[in-house]
């Protein structure tokens, strides 16, 4: 990145990265354990599945000796287990490097890598997001694993017939949605930035591991496949329940979409005609072909948020119900602290200027605004947002001051105040030039319009000289109060007739938070 010239802009950029760092610290231990938490719940399923499939093998060589053609299908059951031992230790080999990367970097996972917080072994670099983007997202990992995914689909695909890959590829939950991050509120470069950019250590921990997973449930259906090929059915019965929640992301901003997969981890592999619901409150969610429900949150506010999650399972043959319940919690942030007038960079007198504060990873009502400085402004809450009234202009060099303080954070932004500007007198709808004499005629008086300004504003005319100069004649002045034509003002306005000049000067408006009125611009009009 190029250092910047302009102060200015080297200033923003240093309050960024300052920002960025208060970020990081603010994700709170109790959303990192609520990781860990999740990472448990996958590896837990990792275990099962393992369990299960440990199985398979055997019962499908055993299945394809009842008869020689399905012999095909027996010998295809060693290939599939080694590419996924193999998948499973790729993405293992990535989370170790990773892992290094905000460790001690001598190339290896090691005890140097990790510290002991309280009797705990926790890793070294958690709250590291710094590691994560260059090695994930600037040095390309990021972007070779999704490759590795997407190819490896079409390698568990190779050990299916022809005629069936399409509806075996549908129950493969290996899934790189390549496009998600075009959809992004945020500036991301592609789906590695997406899934990892400035994602803590520790929170990209269950992302790894659920690839894992997919990788071990891709294995569970080809095996599964080639068992109902050769006619046998593995005997899997549920003996262990866990309801688990394996979200996108389990730190948001404001803004985003909070979005998890709800689905049960159990101590074998589940049976296809098990009756499994689950819901969040009272809304039943529909259940993809693996037996996982997404769940989904507007991020509207910032703060901590909770959701508890329900499950029932019946068992098909003794119609027992077995009922699971667990609360999940993830966290809504804001990205630094963000004082901006929303029309316009500075505050006018006599307008309502409206102002947007936000802090990052602090609850709107912990945080509190106050002005301080020149321009006599004031501030107030409105409608989630803030309001500024200004009551003068401030000098050269001065600046009315909005502070922000919220816990760890104490920050104020300058603004200039300044004076409407002036308005443009018209004549119906023009600063002067020639008009046809009927056109004259009809107008009623001189406006005041205040072209290019972004607020709601009315300025008024409160008088001007009216010169009026007949065709060869001498002009004749007459004075007029307010912005309609009256008395005199009117009389000759209605004479108007070709080779007549008309003339106004001194033209006085005041706008919102004027003391006296302003002069602003003359009009002369030829009548043709």
């Amino acid at each position: 990145m190029s250092i910047p010239k302009e102060p200015r802009q080297l200033m923003i950029n240093i309050m960024y990265l300052v920002l960025t760092a208060l970020l990081a610290l603010n994700v709170s231990a109790e959303i990192f354990n609520a990781f860990e938490m999740v990472d448990e719940g996958l590896t837990t399923a990792n275990e099962s599945l393992d369990s299960a499939n440990d199985k398979l093998p055997k019962l499908i060589k055993d299945g394809a000796k009842k008869k020689e053609s399905l012999a095909t299908y027996a010998d295809r059951v060693d290939g599939v287990v080694d590419l996924s031992d193999e998948a499973v230790d790729y993405v293992e080999k990535i989370k170790i490097l990773l892992i290094d990367q905000s460790g001690d970097l001598d190339g290896a996972e090691s005890e140097g890598d990790y510290v002991m917080v309280k009797d705990k072994r926790e890793l070294k670099g958690k709250k590291d997001y710094a590691a994560t983007t260059r090695f994930m997202v600037e040095e390309g990992k990021g972007d070779e694993l999704k490759n590795y995914m997407l190819n490896l689909k079409n390698k568990f695909l190779s050990f299916v017939d022809e005629d069936d890959k399409a509806e075996i590829a549908a129950k493969l939950p290996i899934d790189i949605d390549e496009d998600a991050w075009k959809n992004s509120p945020h500036a991301k470069t592609g789906w590695a930035d997406y899934t990892f950019g400035h994602m803590p250590l520790g929170a990209t921990m269950p992302l790894f591991t659920k690839f894992q997973n997919d990788i071990k449930a891709s294995e569970a259906a080809v095996l599964g496949y080639l068992a109902n090929k050769v006619g046998t059915t593995a005997e899997l019965t549920f003996d262990n329940y866990k309801l688990v929640s394996a979200p996108e992301k389990s730190y948001i901003i404001k803004g985003e979409k909070y979005k998890t997969e709800l689905f049960i981890a159990a101590s074998a592999g589940q049976d296809s005609k098990t009756g499994l619901n689950i819901r969040v409150g009272n809304t039943n969610l529909p259940l993809d072909r693996d037996g996982r429900a997404s769940y989904t949150a507007n991020a509207s506010s910032v703060g901590k948020k909770t959701y508890t999650a329900t499950a029932t399972i019946t068992n098909p043959v003794t119609g027992e119900v077995t009922p699971l319940k667990e609360t999940f919690e993830y966290e809504v942030g804001e990205r630094g602290v963000s004082v901006s007038a929303t029309k316009m960079n500075v505050f006018y007198i006599g307008v309502p200027n409206p102002v947007s504060v936000t802090a990052a990873g602090v609850p709107s009502n912990k945080i509190q605004v106050s002005m301080s400085g020149a321009g006599g402004a004031t501030i107030k809450p409105s409608n989630g947002n803030y309001v500024v009234t200004a009551t003068r202009p401030t000098k050269s060099g001065e600046f009315a001051k909005v502070n922000v303080t919220a816990p760890g954070l104490n920050e104020s932004r300058d603004f200039r105040v300044k004076r409407i500007p002036d308005p443009q007198a018209v004549l119906g709808g023009k600063t002067g030039g020639i008009l046809d004499p009927g056109t004259f005629r009809i107008q009623l008086g001189i406006g005041a319009l205040l072209k290019g300004f972004d607020f709601d504003a009315k300025c008024t005319i409160k008088g001007y000289r009216m010169l009026y100069v007949p065709k060869r004649e001498d002009a004749i002045p007459v004075l007029n109060g307010g912005a309609r034509f009256t008395g005199d003002a009117l009389k000759y306005v209605k004479l108007a007739k070709p080779g007549d000049t008309y003339s106004f000067i001194d033209v006085k408006a005041q706008c919102p938070g004027d003391v006296a009125p302003r002069e602003i611009n003359s009009l002369v009009f030829n009548i043709k």
